[in-house]
């Protein structure tokens, strides 16, 4: 006798929208982002004078996207505890309840779904702590993308007054001598260098991340049976009515 399934709302308009306007910017983030640091593309126009706004328009939608990323990670972390749909934070709470399902979660991954004794109605431990570790990294990616910003600015002036600057410095300076003890230099010496291997860096840490999520929503998918990789689509997943 087949299983009877119950569908359960995991995700909102809102979020959904939020999952794939954050999944375009990164994208278009990697594109220009790879441009900039080395232009690996020619426009081949006859005019000089076009084709000089290349690189200009690359590192405009960089800025661009990168705002955006700017909105979206507030908007996340405001959800995180002032969400009426859900509210993430109480997974990150380590009570034995958590950290229990943290590794279970992680022994049904290692063991290919030979062990499952958790509840995968809902978001779990392990997964939100991945998320966190996501959205951790991107928050380091724009810190110390401003830096990197606020560095072009030598003249400590803006189009929109010298409190622009002023407050990067302010907000963003630190992540100089933290990229440099990342980096492994010595912290007397640690430069602006440090910071674009940093933030270099941590955007393959992000892509290997993307890498593995669409991985495990499909790993889910397939071993669960439950529909997870339409979460992002529909919002729903069907779940078996005597788990859920």
């Amino acid at each position: 006798m087949k299983p009877k399934y119950k569908q359960v709302k995991r995700m909102t308009t809102f979020m959904r929208i939020n999952h794939w306007v954050v999944a375009i910017c990164m994208v278009a983030a990697v594109i220009t982002g790879l441009y900039i640091g080395h232009p690996y593309y020619q426009t081949y126009i006859a005019d000089p004078a076009v084709d000089k706004y290349v690189m200009a328009w690359n590192r405009w939608i960089h800025f661009m996207v990168a705002i955006i990323f700017d909105v979206s990670s507030i908007v996340i972390a405001y959800l995180y505890f002032f969400s009426r749909f859900e509210k993430p934070y109480k997974k990150l709470i380590p009570t034995p309840a958590n950290i229990k399902e943290f590794f279970e979660v992680l022994l049904n991954l290692v063991t290919l779904n030979r062990r499952k004794k958790f509840d995968s109605t809902h978001s779990d431990s392990f997964n939100t702590v991945f998320f966190l570790v996501f959205h951790l990294m991107l928050v380091w990616m724009l810190l110390t993308g401003l830096q990197l910003y606020v560095h072009g600015l030598a003249s400590g002036l803006s189009s929109i007054g010298n409190w622009w600057p002023w407050m990067l410095h302010l907000v963003t300076d630190w992540t100089v001598p933290v990229s440099g003890w990342l980096i492994g230099t010595a912290a007397p010496t640690a430069s602006i260098m440090d910071v674009r291997i940093s933030h270099h860096l941590t955007m393959w840490l992000i892509i290997t991340w993307v890498l593995f999520h669409v991985y495990y929503q499909v790993w889910r998918t397939v071993f669960w049976e439950e529909g997870d990789i339409s979460i992002v689509v529909g919002g729903s997943k069907f779940v078996k009515e005597d788990q859920a």
